[in-house]
C-alpha cells in the first residue's frame, strides 16, 4: 500500500491484523497532534490503528526504492 492510499483504506471497513510486536514510540507534540486528528477523521480507526498503517505503507513505499531494496536483499 502507498502512504496516498491511506485515507482510502481508512474509509473501509476495519479488519483484525494480528500484531505480535510492540514499539514504543516518542513523537514530537505536533505529529502527534497530527494522528490524533486523523483518528478523528477516521473514527473507526485508533491512533494505533493509523500509526501501524502509516508505518507499513512507509516501509512499503521504501521496498520499492531500488536502492533500498537491494541493500535488504544483500543483507539476507
Amino acid at each position: 500500500m502507498k502512504v496516498r492510499d491511506l485515507p482510502k483504506h481508512w474509509n473501509k471497513q476495519k479488519e483484525a491484523v494480528e500484531r505480535p510486536q510492540e514499539y514504543n514510540l516518542r513523537l514530537p507534540l505536533e505529529d502527534a497532534a497530527r494522528i490524533a486528528a486523523l483518528a478523528e477523521l477516521y473514527p473507526d480507526r485508533s491512533e494505533s490503528d493509523i500509526l501501524n498503517d502509516m508505518v507499513s505503507a512507509a516501509l512499503d513505499d521504501l521496498l520499492r526504492e531500488r536502492a533500498v531494496k537491494d541493500r535488504l536483499e544483500g543483507k539476507s
